[in-house]
C-alpha cells in the first residue's frame, strides 16, 4: 500500500489522469472501493468525486456502472474517459437493445451519483432511482458508493436504507471551496445585468446560465446571440440529437455559454 491506497491506484491517477497524488478523503475512499467495501460520500460539486469510483473501476475485474440521472452528464464524462484512453460507455434511453446488452455484460462496481435523489426528502427526488434497492440482493458481493453533494441526515439515512449501505463508512470532505463565491444582487433589468456580467467579468470564458423554464432558456438564449455572444440553448424539450450538438458545441467552442 502506498499512502493507504494501492500502488496501482496511484499509477493509474498518474497515467490515465496526470494527477501525483489524491486529494483528501479520496484515498480512503478509493482504498475502501477497491477492497469491495461499500462507502457513503459527501462531497462539493466540482470536488472531486467522479475520481472516487474511476480508479476503483479499473483496478477491479469487469465493469463499473455509474448511475447518473443526467443523460448529458453521463456522455460528457464517458467521452472524457475515451479522449484519455479508457474503455468507457453509456448505458441509458437513447442506446438500442443489443448495444444495452453489451454493455451489461460484466459489472465490477456500482458508483450511484447524485445520491440524494433516492430520497424523497432529497431535493431533486426521482422515483426511479429507489428502484436501485435491488442492487443489494441482485449483486450483494459488487461493492456500492453513494456520492452526493447535498445530504442532510434524514437523506442520508434514506440512501443508506435504500441501497443497502447500513454498516458502510462515512465519508465527508470540506465544503469550503475557496474557488467558488455566492453573490446576491437586486433584479432590475435581468437580461442586462447578465450581460454586463459576462462581459465585464468573463469576456472570454464559458460559463452556465441556469433558468427556470424552458421557455425561459430559449428567450434568454436568442437575447445573448442578439447581442452578439456565442450562445446555446439545452433543455429537455429538444430533441436527442439538438441535445447532443448543443453539448459538443459547448465542450469544444471557445466562450461559449
Amino acid at each position: 500500500m502506498t499512502n493507504g491506497v494501492p500502488p496501482q491506484a496511484s499509477a493509474i491517477l498518474k497515467r490515465v489522469w496526470g494527477y501525483n497524488q489524491f486529494r483528501g478523503v479520496q484515498e480512503e475512499i478509493i482504498r475502501t472501493v477497491a477492497e469491495g467495501g461499500n462507502a457513503l460520500v459527501l462531497m462539493p460539486t466540482g470536488g472531486g468525486k467522479s475520481l472516487c469510483y474511476q480508479p476503483p473501476s479499473l483496478l477491479r475485474p469487469g465493469t463499473g456502472i455509474v448511475v447518473s440521472p443526467l443523460i448529458a452528464l453521463m456522455k460528457d464524462q464517458v467521452d472524457t474517459l475515451r479522449q484519455l484512453g479508457v474503455r468507457a460507455a453509456y448505458l441509458n434511453s437513447t442506446l438500442s437493445p443489443s448495444t444495452s446488452q453489451a454493455v451489461e455484460q460484466a459489472l465490477a462496481l456500482f458508483a450511484i451519483d447524485e445520491a440524494h435523489c433516492v430520497s424523497q426528502w432529497g431535493h431533486d427526488f426521482r422515483p426511479e432511482y429507489q428502484q436501485l434497492s435491488l442492487l443489494e440482493a441482485h449483486f450483494p458481493h459488487v461493492p456500492r458508493v453513494a456520492l452526493t453533494a447535498t445530504a442532510d441526515d434524514r437523506t442520508r439515512a434514506d440512501i443508506r436504507r435504500v441501497l443497502g449501505l447500513n454498516g458502510a463508512p462515512e465519508f465527508i470532505s470540506s465544503f469550503d471551496r475557496p474557488n467558488i463565491q455566492y453573490r446576491v444582487a437586486t433584479k432590475e433589468k435581468p437580461r442586462e445585468q447578465l450581460l454586463e456580467f459576462i462581459q465585464t467579468e468573463h469576456p472570454e470564458d464559458a460559463g452556465v446560465v441556469y433558468c427556470l423554464s424552458r421557455r425561459s432558456v430559449e428567450e434568454t438564449a436568442h437575447w445573448l446571440q442578439a447581442q452578439g455572444l456565442s450562445v446555446v440553448a439545452y433543455h429537455a424539450g429538444l430533441t436527442q440529437q439538438e441535445r447532443n450538438l448543443a453539448q459538443e458545441r459547448f465542450l469544444n467552442e471557445d466562450g461559449m455559454e
